[in-house]
């Protein structure tokens, strides 16, 4: 008998995957978010919701940058918990939340590189004339292939409808 430990695998198990959501203040995070939500609460899955603070440039008198900063996050807080609100309608269940401070491409990273649970990463995409957002810039240019989970980018025009035909 082989008493071998088994070796450790990312294999999928049903009920157990998390979409981690990078989102922000706008309409194709909030199309990401409900995506995300709808394929969560149809496959027992979880919802997790990610906002990248960059830092201000302003760093002049430490007294001001404190603020600045300090009003930043408490903005972040505000849009994670809204756009969870609209998640929890969906799921029944609340998502993680979570605020990074950094270049929003590294930060992504660092954040599924720190939370093993997290399965798959869940972007909006602006509309064509709007133009790309950073983050799906940054995720072309820089990972080609270097991300460990998959990437699905959510077309943020779609309705409602076409998002529930998607689920």
């Amino acid at each position: 008998m082989n008493n071998k430990p088994l070796k450790e695998t990312n294999s999928h198990i049903a009920g157990e995957v998390t979409f981690l959501v990078g989102v922000s203040n706008d309409d194709h995070s909030r199309t990401a978010s409900r995506f995300a939500a709808l394929r969560a609460s149809r496959s027992g899955g979880r919802v997790a919701l990610l906002h990248v603070v960059e830092p201000p440039e302003f760093q002049h008198w430490a007294a001001v940058f404190d603020l600045m900063r300090e009003e930043t996050f408490e903005k972040a807080n505000l849009l994670l918990e809204d756009i969870s609100k609209e998640v929890i309608s969906l799921t029944k269940v609340k998502p993680s939340l979570f605020v990074r401070e950094g270049p929003i491409g590294e930060e992504v990273i660092a954040q599924i590189e720190e939370d093993k649970s997290i399965n798959l990463l869940v972007v909006g995409a602006a509309p064509p004339a709007q133009g790309k957002g950073k983050l799906i810039s940054w995720l072309a240019s820089q990972l080609a292939g270097n991300l460990k989970i998959p990437l699905v980018i959510v077309p943020g025009d779609l309705t409602d409808e076409q998002l529930k035909e998607l689920t």
